[in-house]
């Protein structure tokens, strides 16, 4: 009995050896096969050190997970365009190269233009408008209507024939349009928009968007009119330069004589109709696209934008002092241009040396076959 309880305890020992044994037997046998392993990691190349001029290639090699290359080359793709398969200009430029345009920092030409608008084009261009607006109201509560009545007495002079009004007038209310509609896209925002709401301004906006692209070629057919209409008697001369200088009778108290049209509309007609008009013509061609041999890309678009909302605001500002002296700011100019006729004594007044010219013969009372010539004198009012 007592031989018997002794031989387990005697082969406990040899069972924990054995079991050792065998559990140490995997690890001698990966050893021989971890030193080859270890010798060719050992004599593996070291991964190269990154670059500032890597390419995404090379930097995923040096830093896997490192992009920067990659960005790098998005950020001047308008340098150097990338390559993609989608046909036509700058498919390959995700963001435009950077420029500096005056007024702002140094930025790509996208930026660039959005902070030339923001920054300088509405907040000055928006107060320009204003200041104008004050002006002439100012001027009309202080002053009044300028020149006297004269009523319907004396020899009626036809000032604008019906071809030259019907010019006019096409041209005058194809501006209205457009200068009201790009009003309203370029502040309306700030202005209407907290007023009636997104849903109304909105559906407003889209009109007026429709109505200024259909106003636009009117505007510019019967621009062309106007100029080669009334150039003629609005080449400048000697007595233009007296007439400014005497700011039109303000300084002083004699009214200074002009020929048909004074330095003021002189100015207007050169500075505003042909300058800024045919610029604001132009440059809304090419927004439309509708010049031949241009690539439009994204800076010719910026740049005529930018061009097409100065010589806008500068335009419309010019043209409510012309609006406002031709309809309430002086008496008789509204009714002339809507019937065509004006009476002997305004003309005296207003147009001292278109009257005399007429009075000598040099100029005809009567340009046009109208009807109306035959009408009576107190037909026509010229306040």
């Amino acid at each position: 009995m007592a031989l018997s309880m002794q031989i387990p305890r005697l082969a406990l020992p040899a069972v924990l050896a054995c079991w050792l044994l065998l559990a140490g037997a995997p690890t001698r046998a990966q050893a021989p096969a971890a030193a080859p392993a270890a010798a060719a990691s050992a004599a593996a190349p070291a991964a190269p050190e990154p670059k500032p001029d890597d390419t995404q290639a090379q930097r995923s090699k040096s830093q896997p997970g490192n992009n920067a290359p990659f960005w790098r080359a998005v950020r001047e793709s308008g340098h150097q365009a990338g390559i993609s398969n989608l046909p036509g200009a700058e498919k390959g430029v995700l963001i435009q190269p950077f420029v500096q345009y005056p007024g702002v920092r140094f930025n790509n030409a996208g930026e660039a233009w959005r902070q030339v608008r923001n920054r300088w084009i509405l907040p000055y261009g928006g107060s320009l408008v204003v200041i104008a607006l004050l002006a002439v109201a100012l001027f009309y509560w202080r002053k009044g209507p300028l020149g006297a009545d004269h009523g319907d007495a004396g020899r009626r002079i036809e000032r604008f024939t019906p071809f030259e009004r019907s010019a006019h007038w096409c041209n005058a209310i194809a501006f209205s349009v457009l200068a009201i509609s790009g009003l309203v896209m370029a502040f309306g925002k700030f202005v209407l928009l907290p007023v009636i709401g997104s849903t109304l301004f909105g559906g407003l906006t889209y009109l007026l968007k429709t109505a200024h692209n259909f106003a636009g070629p009117l505007f510019a057919v019967s621009l062309l009119v106007v100029i080669l209409t009334f150039i003629r008697d609005n080449l400048p001369n000697g007595s233009d330069l007296r007439w400014i200088l005497s700011g039109g009778g303000l300084i002083g108290h004699a009214h200074p004589p002009s020929h048909r049209f004074n330095g003021g509309e002189k100015v207007v007609f050169w500075a505003g109709v042909l300058v800024l008009g045919v610029t604001v013509v132009v440059s809304g061609l090419v927004l439309d696209k509708l010049l031949p041999g241009l690539d439009y890309l994204r800076t010719d678009m910026q740049l005529a934008h930018m061009v097409h909302a100065v010589a806008t605001l500068l335009m419309v500002a010019l043209f409510i002092g012309h609006i406002y002296m031709g309809t309430i700011g002086t008496r008789g100019a509204w009714h002339a241009m809507r019937e065509g006729y004006v009476n002997e004594a305004w003309a005296r007044e207003h147009h001292a040396l278109w009257a005399a010219d007429i009075e000598a013969g040099k100029i005809p009372a009567q340009r046009s076959k109208s009807t109306e010539a035959a009408a009576p004198a107190g037909s026509m009012r010229t306040t």
